[in-house]
């Protein structure tokens, strides 16, 4: 879809014609004080609330009331596998078998999980590579690691960096880094997505590059999963990890998402912290057998799940279930691609994309770098009624969701914008 207009009336028939735009309305959307609708485009940050989240969650909290422990065999959703409700669902967002995804823990604490397996120090290949404007979190977790097995994070950190004057990064760069330091490198671990760029990496081609010098290879998907069609299983990493409560909407702070290849998957020679949810279901609670591993990635887990939690993410996936993921990418791209062309439209000097202008090489989210800008910016448009995320120091990152935003939100966003640099 290229064929974009000018107009308010072009944003309301695309609306129209939009098959998810009653999606929008099975979403909680954040009001003013007068009860207007605000302009929400933070789903890269936090995703809105499904308005049938708090029935899931009532569920289990009235299986708790009623049966008590017993809730775990005879609820209504047995808590006892309750993290198998999600595997399915969660495995095709992200392009993966069942096999090889588990939900548990928190981001980073699986970051750190996978990287005890899969980070395997020696005194000749030591180094991590990332992306030198990788998330924060990810980084001093690597740089963490590091330290752990006794080494200097300066030294041992190597940054793929963006080319001087630009802000992408480019994938002959990385070429360049492996032949030089190839030998060198135990773990590749990439933002699938970066956070600040918007940039969607080819997931495959760095693990095919990675691999052919005998580096593993991980990904922080935290902003691609249920933002793009990730494909895990066939980019043949060796593990990722993601949130769910940025595009997956199931609340603050909410449960993380791993997959392991399922080449590992009965892989009993890996190092890994192990605890009793890992250990083979059918002697689990026969508490004095020696540990007997899961296969796949069910057994990295360590804990028995929080159900409340789970029972956020079991809804909205729900949703995705219902809406389809595939096409759910599809609107995305004509959403995006109508930002991008509005905003091209306003042909100010002082705007610049830095997201990739290839629908192919990002997400929903589009950077827009302002010129002399400070937060007041951001200030501006928060009290224009529009949620952005400001990163410094002169970019607002924007997502317009496809399940929840309109054609008609992208319009109205840069109709504010425009007036306010104006």
């Amino acid at each position: 879809m290229s064929n974009y207009k000018l107009g308010l009336e072009y944003a309301l028939q695309q609306d129209q014609n939009d098959e998810f735009s009653t999606y929008r309305n099975q979403f909680h959307m954040p009001k003013d004080a007068d009860g207007n609708e605000l302009i929400y485009m933070t789903g890269n940050s936090l995703g809105l609330q499904p308005k049938i989240t708090k029935d899931y969650i009532n569920q289990e909290l009235e299986d708790w009331a009623n049966l008590g422990v017993e809730g775990h065999t005879e609820g209504k959703n047995p808590w006892l596998h309750y993290h198998e409700f999600l595997t399915q669902t969660m495995a095709d967002i992200v392009g993966a078998k069942p096999l090889e995804v588990v939900v548990m823990n928190s981001l980073t604490a699986n970051l750190h999980f996978m990287m005890v397996s899969f980070y395997k120090p020696t005194p000749k290949r030591y180094k991590i590579l990332i992306e030198a404007d990788a998330f924060p979190s990810d980084k001093y977790a690597v740089e963490s690691q590091l330290r752990h097995h006794g080494y200097d994070d300066k030294e041992g950190l190597i940054l793929w960096k963006a080319r001087e004057g630009e802000e992408l990064a480019n994938y002959d760069d990385l070429e360049t880094i492996l032949k030089q330091h190839g030998d060198e490198i135990a773990l590749v671990m990439i933002g699938g997505v970066n956070y600040y760029t918007g940039q969607f990496f080819d997931l495959k081609r760095i693990t095919q590059l990675g691999h052919s010098y005998g580096c593993m290879i991980g990904f922080d998907c935290a902003h691609g999963a249920g933002n793009v069609q990730l494909n895990l299983h066939d980019s043949g990493a060796d593990f990722a990890v993601w949130c769910s409560y940025k595009y997956l909407n199931s609340g603050p702070g909410s449960l993380s998402g791993a997959f392991v290849h399922e080449r590992h998957a009965n892989r009993k020679d890996l190092n890994r912290f192990t605890g009793w949810w890992s250990h083979n279901k059918t002697t689990r609670f026969r508490m004095r057998d020696d540990f007997d591993q899961l296969p796949g990635a069910e057994g990295w887990q360590l804990s028995n799940p929080p159900i409340l939690s789970m029972a956020a993410i079991r809804a909205s996936l729900d949703v995705f279930a219902a809406a389809g993921f595939d096409k759910l990418c599809q609107k995305s791209k004509q959403l995006t691609g109508y930002f991008e062309f509005l905003l091209n439209e306003l042909n100010n000097s002082d705007i610049k994309i830095i997201t990739p202008s290839s629908p192919d090489e990002r997400g929903c989210q589009l950077s827009i770098q302002v010129k002399n800008a400070d937060r007041s910016l951001h200030t501006k448009l928060t009290e224009a009624g529009i949620i952005t995320d400001w990163r410094e120091p002169d970019v607002i990152r924007c997502a317009p969701v496809p399940l929840y935003n309109s054609f008609k939100d992208v319009y109205g966003f840069v109709e504010r914008l425009k007036t306010i640099l104006n």
